[in-house]
């Protein structure tokens, strides 16, 4: 359940930008009705309405999760409010300036983002930002956090990169071929480096004693 709660914006995003890609003539009609008035020259290309209404569509998700988390008083938490800021502000100058490069940069921003965040924490503040996230569940020695938390910082770099090596290099010319990186390569990516992490540090956790 936390899983669909967690990925909402990005499957709505998919789900408005494919619906939107296949029925161009709707998508057009929608964009000029309700994004007209908020883009820079009132007029939006027919072939940028899909991306259009994607990104009003994933600003508004993120808005409903962080609304109901605060409806029902639990906690929102740090990620969260970032994603939110920086989907508004990237999302926000991609539908004004009806320009895709802004949303394209939004992931990247967000990984590096956080991987700034794990830095700072770690070094400047003595807080490791990973084993507050993943300590209840592995219960590691001191001396293996820090390395968990570089990690994790030197992943979140990398993937950011490489978000903006597809979407300005490999799939420059081809958006439709971005978005299904973004939601199935990028997915498959953490999932995978999420896996090989657990396994390899399961072997740093203390057994106990029968």
């Amino acid at each position: 359940m936390k899983f669909l709660f967690d990925f909402f914006p990005l499957i709505l995003f998919f789900l408005v930008y494919k619906l939107g890609g296949s029925n161009p003539a709707a998508a057009s009609a929608l964009a000029d009705q309700y994004l007209g008035g908020m883009v820079s020259g009132g007029k939006i290309i027919a072939d940028q309405a899909p991306i259009m209404l994607a990104t009003v569509v994933a600003i508004l998700a993120t808005f409903l999760q962080v609304g109901y988390l605060m409806m029902r008083r639990r906690k929102v938490d740090t990620m969260l409010w970032v994603s939110f800021v920086v989907i508004v502000v990237f999302g926000g100058a991609t539908i004004y300036f009806h320009d895709e490069t802004f949303i394209k940069w939004k992931p990247t921003m967000l990984y590096w983002l956080f991987a700034a965040a794990l830095f700072v924490s770690q070094v400047f503040f003595g807080k490791n930002m990973m084993r507050s996230v993943m300590q209840e569940a592995l219960p590691l020695p001191e001396a293996i956090w820090p390395r968990v938390g570089y990690t994790w910082m030197i992943f979140m770099f990398l993937i950011g990169a490489l978000n903006l090596f597809m979407a300005f290099v490999v799939f420059r010319d081809n958006t439709p071929a971005w978005v299904n990186f973004k939601v199935f390569g990028m997915t498959a990516i953490f999932f995978v480096f999420s896996m090989g992490q657990a396994m390899m540090l399961m072997k740093h956790v203390p057994q106990e004693e029968a």
